[in-house]
C-alpha cells in the first residue's frame, strides 16, 4: 500500500536521468518512462544542464562519473541556477570521496550502486510528495489572491487601524465617495460622514467594535461633491495573537437604490393621492421602479403567500402562479429541520406582531434545490394602529457574495491543511495523521460544548500543530531510536518555532494555529513545555489538540516506536488524568470512545 502511495505521487512530476553508459541508461530509462509524468534524458553533465534549464524537471537523478561535467558538477551548476532544485545522486561504493561535496550542495539523496529499483522509486516517492504538496501549496495561494482580488473588485473595502485612521481603500471606495486614496488615507471615516446618520449609530458600532464582536448595520455616507449615499456594512475587528484588537476591516456594498425605494413605499401610498388617475400613474412608476431593484414578497398572518414580484421569481426559479396562496415554508431553507423552522418563524412573527421591523440575512430554497441568500427587511403591515393584517419582505440578492465567502473560507482551509501537511512529511508522518488530528480535534471541541465557530476555527487549524518541525533538522527529526538530553531540546523548540512563524498573521485561522503551536505540549499539572502552563491557563485549543494528537501518535507507528495497542492507550489516559490531560476532556474521550475509533478507521494509513 504504502508503495502503491508513493507511486502514485511519482507519476504527477517531471524527472530528468543523467546517465553517460548507454545500457543502464537505456534500461532505467524504459522503467521510467512509464512511471512519471514526464522524462527527459542526458548523456552528460552538460546535456543534463541544459535539459534543466530548458524544462525545469521537479527531480534530477544523476550519475557522478560522466564525461564533460561530472554529477557533482552539474549539480552545483543546477543549485546555483535552482537553490530549491531536488537532486539524486546514484554513486558505486569507490566514489563516497564525492559524499562530502553532495552534502555541502544540500542533495536530497544519495544512492549507492548497484542500483536496487525498489529503493529508488521509495526515495524518488518521498521527494515526488513534498514536490507536489508544494505545488499544491502555490497553487491555493495563487486561487485564494485571485479570490481576494475579486473580493477587492465587487465590494467596497476599507481598513483603519485601533484608533479608527483609515490605512487602506480599495478602487470601489474611492470611486463611490469620489475621494482618492490619498485623500482618504490617515484621515478617519468622519471625512465621508452624512448629518443624517444619527450620533447614536456610530456610538454602537464602536461599542460593539471595541468589545471585540462584529457589527454590521445601515449607514448614510457623504460623497466628496455632497450627494449622500447608502451602504450595508459589516466591519470586522482584526486581533492579534493576544486577543488585542490591531485593526478594523470593514465590506461594505451600495445599496442607495434600495434604501430609496423602501423610503418611498413608506411613505407613499395610493391614498395619499387627490384622484383616481393620478393613484395609477403613481403605482405603476412604484411597481415598476420596485420590480427593477428589489425582490418584494407579502405573506398574511396565516403566512400564506399574498403577492411575489417579477425579481422575486426569477431568482427563486418559480412562477407567481405557483407561489401566490402557497404556504411561506414552499420557499424556506431545506437544511433547516421543520421542528426548528416552525420555531425561528413563530418568534419572529411575535416580534413583528409588536409593530418592530426586523432586518437580516436570509436562506431561501429555490424551485430547483438550490439555495439564494438575501438581506431581508421585513415590515408589519397595520390594518388600523396596532392590529397587524400582513407582512411585506423587502429582499437584495447576496448569493454571490456569500458564495465567495464560503470559497474563500474553503480555501483558507486547504492551504492551512497542506502547511500542516508539509511539517508531518519532513517527519515520515503521513497526510492522514493531520487529517485524524483535525476530525479528532472537532469531536472533542463539540462534544466538549464550543460553539460552532470554535469548532471550525480549531477544525482548520489543529492540522498546523506541527509545523514547527520544518525546523528541526532530519538527523533529531527522524532517528530511530531514543534522543539524548542535547537533541530533546532541540526537538521541544518546534512548538515555539511554529509559534514564531504563525504568531504575526492577521488571519483568524493561522493565530489560532499558532495558538495550537504554542500550548499542545503543555500539561494540565504544569510539567509539559514550553512555557509550563499548567489547567485552564493552557487554551482550549491546546487542550484538545494535545489529546487529538497523542491518541493518533500511540496509535500510530513511527521511526522510534511501535504502534500501540488501543487498551495500552487507554490504560494511560486513565493514568494521565489530571496530569497530562484535562479530566473533563478525557471523560467526553473516554464516553464517546466508538466515535473517535470510526474516525481512525475511516483516516487509515
Amino acid at each position: 500500500m504504502l508503495m502503491k502511495n508513493l507511486l502514485e505521487q511519482i507519476k504527477k512530476i517531471k524527472v530528468l536521468y543523467v546517465e553517460d553508459d548507454a545500457n543502464t541508461r537505456a534500461e532505467l530509462e524504459y522503467i521510467l518512462k512509464s512511471k512519471v509524468f514526464e522524462l527527459y534524458v542526458a548523456e552528460d553533465g552538460e546535456e543534463g544542464f541544459r535539459l534543466y534549464k530548458k524544462n525545469i524537471p521537479d527531480l534530477v537523478i544523476t550519475d557522478i562519473q560522466m564525461p564533460k561535467l561530472n554529477g557533482i558538477q552539474m549539480s552545483k551548476l543546477i543549485k546555483d541556477y535552482n537553490p530549491d532544485a531536488k537532486i539524486v545522486i546514484i554513486s558505486a561504493f569507490n566514489e563516497s570521496n564525492y559524499l562530502l561535496e553532495a552534502i555541502k550542495l544540500n542533495i536530497n539523496s544519495y544512492i549507492q550502486k548497484p542500483l536496487d529499483i525498489k529503493q529508488l522509486f521509495h526515495e524518488m516517492g518521498k521527494l515526488a510528495k513534498n514536490i507536489n504538496l508544494e505545488k499544491e501549496k502555490d497553487e491555493l495561494y495563487n486561487t485564494l489572491n485571485q479570490y481576494r482580488n475579486i473580493v477587492d473588485e465587487r465590494s467596497i473595502v476599507s481598513k483603519t487601524d485601533r484608533n479608527g485612521v483609515i490605512t487602506y481603500v480599495n478602487k470601489p471606495f474611492e470611486k463611490i465617495s469620489g475621494y482618492s486614496s490619498e485623500e482618504l488615507i490617515g484621515n478617519t471615516h468622519s471625512l465621508i460622514k452624512h448629518e443624517d446618520t444619527n450620533v447614536e449609530v456610530y456610538e454602537d458600532m464602536w461599542d460593539t467594535l471595541i468589545s471585540k464582536d462584529m457589527w454590521t448595520g445601515i449607514i448614510k455616507n457623504k460623497k466628496k461633491n455632497g450627494d449622500g449615499y447608502i451602504v450595508d456594512t459589516l466591519i470586522k475587528p482584526i486581533l492579534d495573537v493576544n486577543g488585542d484588537i490591531e485593526e478594523y476591516i470593514a465590506l461594505t456594498y451600495d445599496i442607495t437604490d434600495l434604501e430609496r425605494s423602501k423610503e418611498y413605499f413608506k411613505n407613499q401610498t395610493l391614498k395619499a393621492t387627490s384622484n383616481l388617475k393620478e393613484s395609477i400613474r403613481v403605482s405603476k412608476l412604484y411597481k415598476d421602479a420596485i420590480n427593477q431593484s428589489n425582490m418584494i414578497l407579502r405573506v398574511n398572518k396565516d403566512r400564506k403567500i399574498l403577492y411575489v414580484n417579477d425579481a422575486f421569481c426569477e431568482i427563486s426559479g418559480y412562477s407567481q402562479k405557483e407561489l401566490i396562496g402557497k404556504d411561506y415554508s414552499i420557499v424556506r431553507d431545506k437544511r433547516v429541520e421543520v421542528e426548528e423552522y416552525e420555531k425561528k418563524i413563530d418568534e419572529l412573527q411575535a416580534y413583528l406582531d409588536k409593530g418592530n421591523i426586523w432586518k437580516g440575512k436570509i436562506s431561501n430554497t429555490k424551485k430547483d434545490g438550490t439555495l439564494f441568500h438575501c438581506n431581508l427587511t421585513i415590515y408589519p403591515l397595520e390594518i388600523e394602529k396596532g392590529e397587524i393584517s400582513e407582512y411585506l419582505g423587502i429582499r437584495h440578492d447576496i448569493t454571490e457574495i456569500e458564495n465567495l465567502h464560503k470559497e474563500l473560507e474553503k480555501t483558507q482551509r486547504e492551504v492551512v491543511y497542506k502547511l500542516g501537511e508539509i511539517g508531518e512529511t519532513r517527519s515520515k508522518e503521513t497526510g492522514n495523521h493531520v487529517k485524524r488530528v483535525a476530525e479528532y480535534s472537532k469531536l472533542l471541541a463539540i462534544k466538549y460544548g464550543l460553539d460552532e465557530k470554535e469548532t471550525n476555527t480549531l477544525f482548520t487549524a489543529s492540522p498546523m500543530h506541527d509545523i514547527g518541525k520544518v525546523g528541526i533538522p532530519d538527523s533529531i527529526l527522524n532517528k530511530p531510536g531514543k534522543l539524548d538530553n542535547e537533541e530533546w531540546e532541540v526537538m521541544r523548540t518546534h512548538s515555539e518555532i511554529g509559534y514564531n512563524i504563525l504568531k504575526s498573521s492577521n488571519r483568524e485561522i493561522l493565530k489560532a494555529a499558532a495558538i495550537v503551536s504554542y500550548t499542545h505540549h503543555e500539561k494540565w499539572n504544569g510539567s509539559g513545555y514550553p512555557l509550563g502552563l499548567s489547567g485552564e491557563d493552557i487554551h482550549i485549543f491546546g487542550r484538545i489538540t494535545a489529546i487529538a494528537d497523542v491518541f493518533d501518535a500511540l496509535g500510530s507507528h513511527r521511526v522510534y516506536k511501535e504502534a500501540w495497542p488501543l487498551e495500552k492507550i487507554l490504560e494511560f489516559f486513565e493514568s494521565e488524568k489530571g496530569k497530562h490531560f484535562e479530566p473533563k476532556l478525557i471523560e467526553i474521550f473516554m464516553d464517546n470512545l466508538e466515535e473517535f475509533l470510526k474516525i481512525r478507521d475511516m483516516y487509515q494509513d
